[in-house]
């Protein structure tokens, strides 16, 4: 039995929206993928198997592709029109990626469809939106990540910012494209049985990767800039990623309630090591960021400690402390590569990779998203030859959309209206998938305690840059709509209460530890004997079994160990990793896709599931092509800064003013005619992209002398107007007046409980019938104990006395 297997997907996508079909597909939906004659031009993108360039042979469509239907449909003639509409007639989702009116200039607009089925779920993937001042501009993967706040934010102070070699923009997307296709589904199949439209933004989606940091200068806090590793606030290097014997490691060495006893910990390993004296050891590492931004710690003795962790990593192979992590309970993950990821005994443990046949290759792909106790993935099938399915899919009887009820015209409502979540989620990863949840209606009471400070309240942008709990930017961000409830888990009384939610939930959400849940007495099997159709998500870096299970820690360990930081950087320089907790702001997406399709067997079923979801798995969807390389053709990808493997120039140049840059990408011959024009370079005019490429250093200097001396707004504006993709590299004093993102109400003004109102950000899609509707941030503990307990638990005044006095809510 498969969670979606009732669902029709019509797919009118290439590479910038396959994943989003292949998501819903490895959830058991049926997924139709519509090709032109010769196929989709994801079959044009490398790398290839065997290096052999044919429609049958592209890696990247090979990772987004298996278990699809292939129909080819000529959408220049009115015939593959008419069939493209008897097929949409019978779908529950489309998903489309073809560009703001591409299709409404053909008769084929999402009115056109949903005229004639109303239940249709139609979805639109752009670069910046179906409408907006840039809602037409040229992108491309380098230009939207410019737009979108994490360029900004990673490679070296020195040089320009960079982005990950394997596109990732339109990924993200995609991703968030198949958890709002299943919010929209459950709000047609509990309450309206009526289809939508949903507007999808990549510049919108990649801003969850700058971690909130773009919003600082909106709370008065200091911009935050780039730094290999790491990042720079207020002059200071924050060093999260470190050399040592044989590679690079992940160490998180940070500060406050939350992180600095791990920081301790690792400073009493390196003074027993030798490399460092007492004092050292010693230091205050709860308040040792309070000294540092203060003064009363200088930042040169801060150096030398950094130095000393390096001195002492270098004696360690990347193993090596990789197994003192878990025996000294530190936060150090190892820096791999697409083979140290395949090799990882812990992802074999956990049966992650599926052997497939592909042609004339055996193939090991990531598989699935997570594991569901009752609704197991199945492994999906090789992806299809082009057209393989037409004659079966366009012969077969007209089909009608699977809907539950009849539909409410004129109902008024949020989309998951009536869904009750129970949310011990904390940091970033887990509350962002639930606050997209939050954000369309559902009603959810996240457990919070003072007795064990969620790691968000402790990070930057703060509030007029004062580190207090509720001032943190990101704790507000990712918890904004969802209602507080303090509550001292390790107190005895604290448990009838969870039981009591967890009789009115109808979803748990948990990312603590492995076993944390269990240690409560709160694992899935104790709260499904008071709730036997509960479903419940348990989201933690590594999953809930296998060898390294037992790894605390955050996103930029699981980034590390994912895949992510080795073949991000210069090819001259060590790797230096996307910034931050790049799996945390991917994984979300993958986790309420899970989650809602859950949900969804269980309302066809009456079955609750438990999933125990992996960040750093779910997230490795999003490097399939360069992880297939290694398993297809034995290849490393190197580190290659911005430049491509098929555009050139390709790259972000300087520009007028401190820390400002501009992102250019040359696609074709016509586009770099165009740049030397607006250059007056007419001596390389000529150049092919095979000789571009060749002369890439000359030109870049080229392109740079005529950047210089001008604005990146500037620049960015002449080149869009000729036609040519560029887009300025944009931190927060660009973003939060950036005229696309202002047309979509991006940042927004919302309550808070002690600062009056804060800036947050708004929900990442556009729902046409049922929008996001945000109206404060994070709560404040305790903020809405006593409309909890009494609202929806109804215990009286003296039940919650008897609380207070034990000290459970607190």
């Amino acid at each position: 039995m498969t969670m979606l297997g009732d669902y029709r997907v019509i797919e009118l996508a290439d590479e910038r929206g396959q994943l989003a079909g292949s998501v819903l597909a490895s959830l058991g939906a049926e997924v139709i993928t519509v090709e032109p004659p010769g196929g989709s031009h994801s079959r044009s993108v490398g790398p290839f198997a065997g290096d052999v360039v044919s429609p049958d042979t592209s890696l990247w469509h090979w990772s987004y592709n298996r278990g699809k239907k292939s129909v080819v449909l000529d959408l220049e003639t009115a015939d593959g029109r008419d069939q493209l509409l008897c097929l949409t007639d019978g779908a529950d989702i489309v998903i489309e990626a073809f560009g703001p009116g591409v299709l409404d200039g053909s008769g084929l607009s999402y009115d056109v469809m949903a005229e004639r089925n109303p239940a249709l779920i139609h979805l639109s993937i752009s670069a910046f939106g179906d409408s907006g001042p840039k809602s037409n501009w040229p992108a491309t993967d380098l230009t939207i990540m410019a737009s979108g706040g994490q360029m900004v934010l990673t490679g070296d102070s020195d040089r320009s910012p960079i982005r990950i070699p394997l596109p990732q923009a339109y990924a993200h997307a995609a991703a968030e494209c198949s958890s709002a296709a299943l919010i929209a589904l459950y709000e047609r199949e509990n309450n309206s049985g009526l289809g939508q439209h949903i507007d999808l933004s990549a510049q919108a989606s990649t801003l969850q990767a700058s971690q909130t940091y773009m919003v600082a200068l909106a709370i008065n806090a200091p911009e935050f800039t780039r730094e290999a590793g790491g990042v720079t606030l207020s002059g200071i290097y924050i060093q999260l990623m470190w050399p040592c014997a044989d590679g690079h490691v992940s160490v998180t060495v940070l500060f406050g309630p939350a992180l600095g006893p791990f920081t301790r910990r690792l400073m009493e390993w390196i003074h027993e090591e030798g490399f460092c004296d007492e004092a050292t050891r010693d230091k205050d590492w709860l308040n040792y960021a309070d000294l540092l931004f203060s003064g009363g710690e200088t930042v040169e003795e801060y150096d030398r400690v950094k130095q000393v962790i390096t001195d002492f990593c270098m004696t360690k192979t990347k193993q090596e402390l990789f197994e003192a992590a878990f025996e000294r309970r530190l936060l150090i993950a190892p820096v791999t590569t697409a083979e140290d990821v395949y090799n990882n005994p812990h992802l074999q443990a956990r049966d992650v990779w599926e052997d497939l046949t592909v042609g004339d290759h055996d193939v090991t792909f990531p598989g699935r998203m997570a594991i569901f106790s009752e609704t197991p993935q199945v492994p999906l099938p090789p992806p299809p030859s082009v057209g393989e399915h037409t004659t079966q899919v366009l012969s077969e009887p007209p089909r009608k959309p699977a809907v539950s009820m009849d539909p409410v015209p004129n109902r008024q409502g949020k989309a998951l209206e009536g869904l009750k979540v129970l949310d011990f989620m904390w940091v970033m990863a887990g509350p962002a998938a639930s606050r997209v949840i939050a954000d369309y209606g559902a009603n959810i009471i996240r457990i919070d305690s003072e007795a064990r400070m969620d790691t968000a309240r402790t990070l930057q942008p703060f509030h007029d840059d004062e580190g207090l709990p509720d001032n943190s930017a990101l704790y507000s961000n990712m918890n904004a709509n969802k209602r507080g409830l303090s509550l001292d888990l390790t107190k005895p009384e604290a448990t009838e209460v969870v039981h009591d939610l967890v009789d009115w939930a109808d979803v748990v959400l948990e990312s603590f530890s492995p076993k944390g849940m269990r240690g409560f007495g709160f694992d899935y099997e104790s709260l499904r004997k008071i709730k036997p159709d509960l479903v419940m998500a348990s989201s933690c870096i590594m999953g809930q079994t296998g060898p390294y299970t037992e790894l605390a820690g955050y996103g930029t360990m699981a980034a590390a160990i994912s895949g992510f930081f080795e073949p991000t950087g210069w090819p001259d320089r060590g790797p230096s990793g996307p910034f931050g907790a790049y799996t945390d702001y991917i994984s979300g997406r993958y986790l309420v896709a899970c989650v809602m399709a859950a949900i969804e067997h269980r309302r066809t079923t009456g079955q609750g599931q438990y999933l125990d979801f992996s960040q750093g798995e779910a997230s490795m969807q999003q490097l399939a092509p360069l992880l297939l390389d290694w398993s297809v053709n034995g290849r490393l990808w190197e580190r290659r800064g911005n430049r491509d493997e098929v555009f050139a120039p390709h790259g972000v140049f300087p520009s007028a003013g401190d820390d400002e840059w501009v992102a250019i990408a040359v696609c074709d011959d016509k586009q770099w005619e165009t740049l030397c024009d607006l250059m007056g370079a007419s001596g390389v005019k000529e150049l092919t992209v095979d000789q571009r490429r060749t002369r890439e250093d000359e030109l870049e200097e080229l392109i740079t002398n005529w950047t210089s001396p001008r604005s990146s707004g500037e620049v960015m504006e002449q080149c869009v107007a000729a036609g040519i993709p560029a887009h300025q590299v944009q931190n927060s004093r660009h973003l939060l007046i950036d005229p696309q993102l202002e047309h979509r109400n991006h940042f927004i003004e919302v309550g808070h409980p002690t600062q009056g109102t804060t800036t947050i950000e708004n929900s990442r899609f556009v729902m046409s019938r049922t929008p996001a509707v945000v109206t404060y941030g994070g709560p404040s503990w305790g903020e809405h104990n006593w409309e909890i307990l009494t609202e929806e638990l109804g215990y009286d005044p003296d039940r919650i006395a008897e609380l207070a006095i034990a000290e459970v809510l607190g």
